[in-house]
């Protein structure tokens, strides 16, 4: 490939925001190098990253000489520049409702977050402690806003796949895989977005440092 692709992520790769990216790769069928970064060690400071990731964080995508952060950008990018399946929406309406959901998904529900971390989709910790009166709240404004967002009888948000089903997906499983309940439509719409074959592959990436 003359403009080869480098996707950096974090080292145990349980950030959702590289997996998200990681997606997109695997859907375009675009090949690429995945190049970990030990966020422990503070790697995504040293001088060499920080001049190809603005932020400073993962996940950081380059194409040939060209530098890429902040994981929706990136999505955003793949999509314009490489064939193969739509990562969003070809419908303008409907491209901005996906872009609406990947910036809410990123900004609010905080109480989910940081009670329900991301590397409990990726190993079984005993079960954590029931939510809190915070977390409940975001859950049922969270779950208000999947049901509105999802057609019934619908295996996806707008007719077709597209990345905000992983990230909408994503955010409910926090709940369904530490065992909390989440209404049986949207459960097993997230689990179905789990078992989507690009989400599968980084699934089972081997994370020694879990």
């Amino acid at each position: 490939m003359s403009n080869p692709l480098t996707l950096y992520t974090d080292a145990n790769f349980i950030s959702p925001y590289a997996m998200s990216v990681f997606v997109s790769l695997q859907e375009k069928g675009v090949p690429f190098e995945l190049s970990p970064v030990d966020l422990g060690r503070g790697a995504q400071r040293e001088a060499g990253y920080v001049s190809l990731s603005l932020t400073g964080k993962v996940p950081a995508l380059t194409h040939g000489s060209f530098a890429l952060a902040e994981s929706s950008a990136i999505t955003e990018y793949v999509d314009e520049v490489f064939p193969g399946t739509a990562l969003y929406p070809s419908d303008a309406p409907q491209r901005a409702r996906a872009r609406q959901i990947q910036a809410w998904l990123r900004t609010d529900l905080m109480p989910i977050r940081q009670e329900r971390s991301s590397e409990n989709l990726f190993r079984r910790p005993p079960p954590p402690a029931p939510l809190s009166e915070a977390a409940q709240q975001a859950a049922g404004k969270l779950f208000a806003a999947a049901d509105r967002l999802l057609p019934q009888g619908a295996d996806t948000l707008f007719g077709a796949w597209s990345i905000a089903d992983f990230e909408l997906a994503f955010m409910l499983n926090r709940l369904v895989l530490c065992g909390d309940a989440v209404p049986r439509r949207l459960a097993g719409y997230a689990d179905r977005q789990w078992h989507r074959p690009s989400v599968q592959r980084w699934v089972v990436l081997p994370r020694p440092g879990l």
